[in-house]
């Protein structure tokens, strides 16, 4: 039988993934900035498809349903400075969960490549 490599498996599957995100989620709705952009959304609901959307994204299965990154956050600015915040408070909650440091690296390599389509330079660049 072939061992599973993807991220997926290796970091214990969903289960994981889901004390992550609320681990995540909680400093991010309680962080000044980070949660205004989450004022109308439940805590639960972005857990969920935060959870779907890194499942698909780490080699469990398509079965995140939603919008890509670039066309859910076209009409928010999310400048540079934010989006480190925002991962930064990922990669303390990876550590304060326990992964080992290769899984944190494969999980961050991941959030980051989704870097150029939300972060914008400017406001102009948000559309309606």
């Amino acid at each position: 039988m072939e061992e599973d490599t993807t991220l997926f498996a290796q970091i214990g599957g969903r289960p994981v993934i889901q004390k992550i995100h609320k681990i995540f989620y909680d400093k991010v709705y309680a962080h000044s900035w980070l949660k205004l952009y989450f004022k109308d959304i439940k805590q639960e609901d972005i857990e969920n498809q935060s959870t779907d959307f890194m499942t698909s994204n780490m080699g469990g299965g398509k079965i995140y349903s939603g919008q890509l990154p670039a066309n859910a956050h076209k009409h928010l600015f999310i400048p540079k400075e934010l989006f480190e915040i925002r991962h930064n408070l990922l990669r303390d909650s990876i550590r304060e969960f326990g992964l080992s440091q290769e899984m944190e690296d494969r999980w961050l390599r991941i959030d980051r490549a989704f870097e150029k389509s939300t972060v914008k330079l400017d406001p102009s660049q948000c559309q309606k």
